[in-house]
């Protein structure tokens, strides 16, 4: 009897023992499938924990994408002010987890944060009449940005950041070739003299010079490592100054001379990152900078039917458009913008295709690399209004804290923030 209950008091002792190392095993579980009530602040969650120091893995293709991390002070109550579903496991539990993921036949991998990306929104000092969904998903996730311009680009101030989102810019120097229905408006008035200030005070005669600097200082910062994002005009717009750098591409609304009638010719495409052998658009009243952009009365589609889909990759072997494309959809509601959608013949072959509208031939989010870092270039304006106009309110994410379009955004936000694998492939 009295070794018995010596051996019930030894029980109880190691359980008191043992209990606090197993509170210590627990992991917390941020599901990232249809049962997440707010996908869009998880990222935020997850941006928070790194800046906490700690490490945050993200389970590609479990659960849409989930997030895990070790339980620390804190952590749950962030979780629930952000109202972001989450569970408490335990070691155990999350070593089964692993296990599963690391199946072979398993198409998921683990993927570790490791850093706090730091982040630069190019974007006008000045307020315009239309919103940046970048800009308002990273200020619903409560994730830190920085905003710059084209001082601080030609500067030298890129190295400073890891990633880079292009606000709905025109990189031709035509101001968003809105001339032909709102020059008359002051606020495309004052855009004007605002660039062209600014062209005077970095030591360029037209805008178009300058802009076409930017991109190529964009450029340098992709090529020493960094992450390039952009969206609608950011993207075609981008290229377009790349290939014609050094040229006349614009009329005399926009710089006080006529454009060069062989621009087109001379155009360079080994210059580009996404688009090549495009046809130029000349003319200022027409509100299309190329070809590039699938004119909507060949697309075939309208708001009811406008989807495109997103590609599955391997997680083991493709981990980055892996990364890219988690989400808990994967058939993604269309929307429209100046931008809508890349003409797909126009894309360089090298270049990875993660969204398309494979019938209607355009291709909607997309990637690729150069030197040591990666752009990203996806088509539209705004993942939760159809056909978001110029002047019009700002969508309100709250009533949309599970799109799926705007998840691909913050995907991209969490990349940089991966500790590099050796590719397998």
């Amino acid at each position: 009897m009295k070794n018995l209950r010596l051996l019930s008091l030894l029980l109880v002792l190691a359980a008191g023992l043992l209990g606090p190392l197993a509170v210590q095993a627990n992991h917390i579980l941020i599901p990232m499938d249809k049962s997440q009530k707010e996908h869009l602040k998880a990222y935020g969650a997850a941006y928070w924990l790194l800046g906490k120091q700690v490490e945050v893995d993200w389970l590609l293709n479990y659960r849409g994408g989930a997030f895990a991390c070790d339980v620390v002070p804190g952590a749950e109550n962030e979780l629930a002010i952000r109202g972001v579903s989450y569970q408490v496991i335990s070691g155990a539990q999350y070593t089964n987890i692993l296990s599963e993921i690391a199946d072979p036949n398993a198409n998921m991998d683990v993927m570790k944060l490791e850093k706090v990306p730091k982040i630069a929104v190019y974007t006008p000092k000045g307020k315009m009449p239309w919103d940046d969904a970048v800009t308002m998903v990273l200020t619903y996730a409560e994730i830190p940005f920085t905003p710059i311009y084209d001082d601080e680009v030609l500067r030298g101030d890129l190295p400073k950041y890891d990633w880079l989102h292009l606000h709905h810019e025109d990189f031709t120097g035509q101001y968003g070739k809105f001339y032909a229905s709102y020059r008359s408006r002051p606020w495309y008035q004052q855009q004007q003299r605002d660039a062209e200030a600014a062209a005077k005070r970095n030591g360029f005669a037209k805008v178009s010079q300058m802009k076409g600097a930017v991109t190529v200082k964009m450029q340098e910062f992709i090529a020493g490592g960094g992450f390039m994002f952009a969206m609608c005009s950011a993207t075609d717009s981008y290229d377009i100054a790349l290939a014609g750098l050094g040229l006349d591409m614009v009329e005399s609304m926009y710089d006080g001379d006529p454009a060069d009638q062989q621009a087109q010719s001379k155009l360079n495409f080994n210059r580009t990152l996404a688009f090549q052998n495009f046809q130029l658009r000349p003319n200022p009243f027409e509100y299309e900078y190329s070809n590039i952009d699938m004119d909507p009365r060949e697309r075939g589609v309208y708001e009811d039917n406008d989807y495109f889909q997103l590609f599955n990759f391997s997680a083991k072997y493709d981990p980055v458009p892996t990364m890219l494309s988690q989400n808990h959809e994967r058939t993604i509601k269309g929307f429209m913008g100046q931008t809508t959608a890349f003409r797909k013949s126009l894309v360089k072959p090298d270049v990875v295709v993660m969204g398309e509208n494979k019938a209607s031939g355009e291709v909607r989010y997309m990637h690729g690399t150069l030197g040591k870092g990666t752009w990203t270039f996806y088509g539209g304006h705004d993942p939760e209004d159809y056909q978001h106009l110029v002047e019009e309110e700002p969508t309100d994410l709250s009533l949309h804290p599970n799109s799926p379009g705007y998840r691909l955004i913050l995907n991209n936000i969490l990349f940089p923030a991966a500790k590099k694998k050796k590719q397998k492939t």
